[in-house]
C-alpha cells in the first residue's frame, strides 16, 4: 500500500506543477495586456495628429512630441549601427573561429559582466569617456554609442547560441562543395541562424529604445524644438520626455502627456517587434521548405 500512496502523492505533485506552468504564460501575458490598458486608458485622449507632428512648448507641458520622436529613432539607429555588427561579429569569432580556453572563457565572463553593469553608470563613463574626453559633446553620436556598449551583450550571446545551434552538418556539406570558411559561414550559417540572431538584436534593441539614464548623461535634451539634422546635434528623446513629465510636471494634464509620450513608445517598440517577427519566421519558412 505505501508504494501507491506514495505514485498517488507523485500524481497529485505533478498535477499542480502542470498547472502552475500552464497558468505562467496566460499570467505574463495579463500582465502586458494590463499595463496597455492602464497606459491606453489614461493617455489615449492626448493622442492626435497635433500631439505626434507638432513641436513642443513649455518644456513639453505643451505642444508636440515629432522632434523626440525623429531624436528617439536616430539614437536607436545608431546604437544599432554600431552594436549589431560588432556583436555579431563577436559572436561570429566566439562559435566559429576560437578554441575553448582560457581566453575565450575571459572573454564571455566579460560579456557577461558587461550584461549587469547598470546603466547609469554606463551613462557615467558615456558622459566622461564620449562626451568630454572624445569631445562629442551632448550629441545623437555620444548617445547611440553608449546604449551600443549596453546592449553588446545581448547582442553577442545570443547570436552566438544561435550560430552554435545550426547543425554541424550543414557546414561539412558547404566544405565538402569546395566552398571556403568564410563562404560557409556567410551564406550557410549564418542565414540558418538569422531568426536566432534577430531575436538577440530585438532583445537590445527593446532595451536600448526605453532607455533613460544613458540618454540623460550624453544626450542632454529634454524637449527640443529642433529636428536633429547631424549626428553630432543634441536632440529630445521619448524616454527623457516622458522622465520629466512624470517627474516635474505634477499636474493631470503633465501625467496624462506622460502617458501619452509612454503610449507612444510602446507602439514604435510593437512595431519593431512586428517586423523582426515578419523577418525571422520569413527565414524559418525558407528553410523549412529546403
Amino acid at each position: 500500500m505505501m508504494p501507491l500512496r506514495g505514485r498517488g502523492g507523485a500524481a497529485v505533485r505533478e498535477k499542480f506543477i502542470e498547472a502552475l506552468i500552464f497558468t505562467s504564460a496566460p499570467i505574463v501575458v495579463l500582465i502586458f495586456v494590463a499595463i496597455l490598458a492602464y497606459i491606453f486608458a489614461n493617455g489615449a485622449r492626448v493622442i492626435t495628429l497635433e500631439f505626434l507632428l507638432s513641436t513642443p512648448r513649455l518644456a513639453g507641458m505643451e505642444g508636440g512630441i515629432f522632434p523626440m520622436i525623429v531624436g528617439s529613432v536616430y539614437v536607436v539607429a545608431v546604437c544599432m549601427l554600431f552594436a549589431v555588427p560588432l556583436g555579431v561579429g563577436a559572436a561570429i569569432y566566439l562559435a566559429e573561429y576560437a578554441s575553448e580556453n582560457i581566453i575565450t572563457s575571459t572573454i564571455r565572463f566579460f560579456i557577461d559582466c558587461l550584461a549587469g553593469v547598470p546603466s547609469i553608470v554606463i551613462g557615467l563613463f558615456g558622459l566622461t569617456f564620449l562626451v568630454h574626453f572624445l569631445k562629442l559633446g551632448y550629441s545623437i553620436l555620444a548617445a547611440g554609442v553608449a546604449l551600443a556598449f549596453m546592449i553588446l551583450p545581448w547582442t553577442v550571446r545570443v547570436s552566438e547560441e544561435a550560430i552554435k545551434a545550426v547543425p554541424r552538418s550543414y557546414r561539412e556539406a558547404s566544405l565538402a562543395l569546395g566552398a571556403t570558411k568564410w563562404t560557409t559561414i556567410r551564406r550557410v550559417v549564418l542565414k540558418s541562424a538569422m531568426p536566432g540572431i534577430v531575436t538577440g538584436v530585438l532583445l537590445g534593441l527593446g532595451r536600448a529604445i526605453g532607455e533613460t539614464a544613458v540618454l540623460l548623461l550624453t544626450l542632454g535634451s529634454a524637449a527640443s524644438a529642433f529636428i536633429p539634422t547631424s549626428p553630432l546635434d543634441s536632440a529630445g528623446t521619448l524616454p527623457v520626455l516622458l522622465y520629466v513629465l512624470a517627474t516635474q510636471g505634477n499636474t493631470a494634464d503633465a501625467y496624462a502627456r506622460a502617458c501619452g509620450v509612454a503610449l507612444v513608445l510602446l507602439a514604435m517598440f510593437l512595431v519593431v517587434n512586428i517586423f523582426a517577427l515578419y523577418v525571422r519566421n520569413r527565414y524559418i519558412k525558407r528553410y523549412e521548405g529546403l
